[in-house]
């Protein structure tokens, strides 16, 4: 049974909780115009959708627009499913421009060329533009909604065309100046408008050759050139040079949230989705069992195959294990223990290529640095595991413990630097060197060398 909407404490409704059900639709509009947006779509969140969908209908197009801009892409898609085509438009049409092109996109294609057909000419084109470009790149992120000035102006002159335009902007902090053919000349903040001479030109205030992308650079790399120069908005040009639009703060904001999710997901062997069943898109909140298990289950399957190996390798040396049984009580320390190592050195490895820290030729430089760090870490972690294979099994087992130990820590590090540096290599994401793949070749490692060394110092002992 769906609960009583509520709202907040607010000036129009003293008492707190009072059911929206018993506001008039004058009252329900002023309360909504007065929270922030964001503040309404988490409010949202926790209605039933049909319920969400009623107060809609009594709110103003954009206050609509304004809330919907903030939701979820699952919770947008059902508000947007109960509204009428007429309404829909309506809104769509008050929406940032990069908005409603991701909602437009999420609808099933009928809809969205019935709601295409009910926008303005120019809204029309606009979105088809922006739908032209290809996923994750700059242009498919941008806004066409952002300011410009023509170099001839004057800084009095520059002001009130802001003025003018302001409502209609995305954000009006910073202006790009542009020529006849619209190829990007400079830009000027408003700070600095405000405080230049009012007779003073545009030209000779603007910055220029400002930072910019390409409508084909990848979004992840225009948000790490964003926050290395603190920028509020990025323009973004074509082959010509001329502006195309603008990547604002608020969108990069959402492309970091979304890569650094998609490397969890990875580093976790999580199966990545397309479309409605993407669980980026879902929420793990939200997803149904049935969507987690078809995420997780086929990475875990194919690693129980690649375990195979391992039981192969220790197969291979069952004489040696039947001579020395006490060998076996160490086996799921030492391959942990490089599994482990592989998982670190993997991590650290795949967080600093993602913020640009090391690229693929200080692949050596780094291979030189984990030796000697896998090293240290070994022989220190060989000393301590040698106490315990003196009482378990005598000096012999205590040094091919030890200096299993060592080897295996060392392949298991050397692994987890590489394998990301190797995908890179192949256009690969590096996330996709996840712990659970470190750590199945880790182990299958472990159990070679671990073995083989067994093999080697106990038959060479015993022939001396």
């Amino acid at each position: 049974m769906n609960q009583p909407l509520k709202f907040p404490i607010n000036p129009f409704a003293p008492e707190n909780g009072e059911s929206i059900e018993y506001l008039n639709d004058d009252v329900l509009r002023r309360l909504c115009e007065a929270e922030h947006p964001a503040d309404l779509a988490s409010q949202f969140s926790e209605f039933a959708p049909d319920q969400a969908v009623d107060v809609f209908l009594r709110l103003s197009p954009q206050c609509c627009a304004d809330v919907l801009a903030h939701m979820e892409y699952d919770l947008q898609r059902e508000i947007a499913a109960g509204l009428a085509d007429d309404m829909l438009a309506a809104v769509i049409a008050r929406m940032p421009s990069d908005d409603r092109v991701d909602l437009l996109h999420s609808m099933p294609d009928d809809r969205g060329e019935t709601l295409l057909h009910l926008l303005a000419k120019a809204e029309r084109e606009d979105i088809r533009r922006l739908s032209s470009y290809d996923e994750d790149t700059a242009g498919a992120i941008m806004t066409s909604e952002y300011a410009t000035l023509q170099p001839h102006l004057s800084a009095r002159q520059a002001i009130e065309k802001l003025r003018l335009e302001a409502p209609d902007k995305e954000t009006i902090y910073y202006a790009y100046v542009i020529d006849e053919n619209r190829r990007l000349l400079g830009l000027v903040s408003l700070r600095e408008l405000i405080l230049a001479r009012p007779d003073r030109s545009i030209e000779t205030i603007m910055r220029r050759e400002p930072i910019c992308a390409n409508v084909d650079d990848d979004q992840e790399d225009v948000a790490r050139q964003m926050a290395k120069y603190d920028l509020l908005a990025m323009p973004v040009i074509n082959g010509n040079e001329a502006l195309v639009g603008i990547v604002t703060f608020d969108d990069v904001h959402d492309v970091i949230e979304q890569e650094a999710t998609e490397d969890f997901h990875r580093m976790g062997s999580i199966s990545q989705g397309s479309g409605t069943d993407d669980l980026l898109d879902i929420g793990l909140r939200d997803a149904s069992p049935w969507l987690l298990i078809q995420k997780r289950l086929p990475w875990l399957l194919a690693l129980v195959f690649m375990n195979i190996f391992s039981g192969a390798g220790i197969a291979y040396y069952e004489d040696t294990i039947q001579a020395t049984v006490a060998l076996v009580f160490f086996l799921p320390l030492l391959i942990g223990s490089g599994g482990n190592a592989g998982a670190q050195s993997a991590t650290l490895m795949v967080r600093a290529m993602a913020i640009g820290d090391v690229v693929r030729k200080d692949w050596l430089r780094m291979v030189g640095k984990e030796i000697g760090i896998a090293l240290a870490i070994g022989l220190c972690m060989g000393v301590a595991v040698s106490f315990i294979g003196i009482f378990r099994g005598g000096p012999d087992v205590a040094v091919v413990v030890s200096l299993a130990m060592v080897a295996v820590v060392l392949f298991g590090s050397l692994l987890g630097l590489s394998l990301p540096f190797l995908l890179t290599r192949f256009r690969m994401d590096p996330a996709t060197a996840s712990a659970p793949l470190v750590t199945s070749v880790a182990d299958i490692g472990g159990v070679v060398i671990y073995f083989g060394i067994a093999s080697w110092y106990l038959g060479l002992h015993s022939v001396v």
